[in-house]
């Protein structure tokens, strides 16, 4: 990192400690890893991760969620303040991340799908890259039946799928364009998957793995915390854990009853292992188009003080408590890093 460059870019920007520029910014982080193929750019690695903490140690006002949400409901955050958070509960929260937040005294929230918890299996968009963007040999066609319609694909070309052509493609993201059918097919089944039922999905699962030929095992590199990690994630003064739902559920999707099932059971599983209130909660995928106002005024009745988006924003006195933005943090150098948050601390667009 070039300190002098960094120091710089952040003595010349924001002289201004007004009221107006009491505001803060929610950080969205998924892992701290290096797994090879990630097209959804949930991994950050551990030295950029510790240079980013680095950053936020030498510039901002690092804060607790709940800390951040008391302090916008009454005379708002300190200034420049950050909240760090991570989604999911992949089990590198706690062996990578923990210990750098620890190292940087910095604290973090992060929100555990239950459901993963208790079944020691891998999200399934973890097993769909495992399906389809790893080296080896898959039938020529395609063919799944969701929802009453077929869809059929062909791999052509690429039906075997070598450690060269994994190696040229591992960096894509899945908003780019796909590079080769299979890259294709893996864009084309998340989008069927994403808004199914946990039990239709795993359906659809079970069948790519018998199309495949593959075993239904977990990699430890992308499994999740037992319940016996989330208490060591726990302990300390640093981590706070927050809930996610059970199935990792596109709330909109699913009616109410069920809706108010997977907000309220993840929340219970998560107290009955801690033996303390869980107050934070985020909306699995968190665009608009995931959740509704009636999954808001579920969140809120059953007890979270707020709630998580991956809406883009920062975070003012009129903020919606339960549609908090966050910015989703990849994997930047502390360089980059230092740029992108010193533009977003910049730019006041607040929700």
């Amino acid at each position: 990192m070039r300190e002098r460059s960094i120091g710089k870019l952040w003595r010349d920007a924001r002289l201004d400690v007004s009221e107006s520029s009491r505001k803060g910014i929610i950080l969205m982080y998924h892992r701290v890893n290096d797994v090879g193929s990630d097209p959804w750019s949930l991994c950050v690695t551990p030295q950029h991760f510790a240079e980013h903490l680095v950053v936020l140690q030498k510039n901002v006002y690092p804060l607790r969620l709940q800390q951040l949400n008391k302090w916008m409901q009454t005379r708002g955050a300190p200034y420049q303040s950050v909240v760090i958070t991570f989604d999911d509960g992949y089990v590198d929260n706690l062996h990578y991340a923990k210990p750098l937040l620890e190292r940087y005294e910095i604290p973090a929230t992060i929100f555990l799908a239950t459901g993963y918890i208790r079944d020691k299996r891998e999200f399934w968009w973890d097993k769909l890259e495992r399906l389809l963007l790893q080296p080896g040999t898959l039938p020529e066609t395609l063919r799944l039946s969701v929802n009453g319609i077929v869809h059929e694909w062909e791999l052509g070309e690429v039906t075997h799928y070598s450690e060269d052509a994994y190696q040229r493609h591992r960096h894509w993201r899945a908003w780019e364009e796909a590079p080769s059918p299979r890259h294709s097919l893996y864009f084309s089944l998340w989008k069927l998957m994403h808004p199914l039922l946990e039990s239709d999905r795993k359906i659809l699962l079970d069948e790519l793995l018998e199309w495949a030929d593959i075993e239904p095992v977990s990699r430890a590199s992308h499994r999740v915390v037992s319940s016996l990690e989330v208490l060591d994630l726990a302990q300390g003064d640093l981590i706070d854990i927050g809930s996610h739902t059970v199935t990792h559920a596109s709330l909109a999707k699913l009616p109410a009853d069920l809706q108010r099932d997977e907000i309220r059971h993840s929340k219970s599983y998560l107290e009955e292992i801690l033996n303390r209130p869980v107050t934070s909660f985020a909306y699995p995928y968190g665009s608009k188009q995931d959740y509704t106002a009636e999954t808001i005024s579920i969140v809120r009745d059953v007890g979270f003080a707020c709630a998580c988006s991956t809406n883009a924003g920062i975070v003012g006195r009129q903020s919606d408590y339960f549609q908090l933005p966050r910015m989703h943090v990849q994997d930047w150098d502390g360089d980059e890093f230092s740029r992108q948050l010193s533009k977003w601390l910049d730019s006041g667009v607040v929700m």
